[in-house]
């Protein structure tokens, strides 16, 4: 099971903070992850609408579309963080 954590409107769109789910067959990056998610209702369509707009980080690491995504991580999706 991979653990995933929404945060901001990313939560308020698909009405969880978080789940475990069983990633399909063939969902082994993070750009894999992104394009799998809107399939999974229109909250979550609405949330990943715009990927671009989504930070991804797995295991507290932030990640790229390529990096690999598997059973047993944790992913955390939120929007663009920004300091000052």
């Amino acid at each position: 099971m991979t653990r995933l954590l929404y945060f901001a409107w990313l939560k308020s769109h698909t009405g969880t903070a978080e789940e475990e789910v069983e990633l399909p067959a063939g969902i082994a990056t993070v750009g894999d992850l992104l394009a799998w998610l809107p399939s999974r209702g229109a909250g979550f369509a609405k949330a990943l609408e715009d990927p671009s707009r989504i930070r991804v980080a797995v295991n507290q690491e932030y990640a790229r579309s390529g990096d690999p995504v598997a059973a047993g991580d944790e992913v955390a999706l939120f929007p663009p963080v920004t300091g000052g």
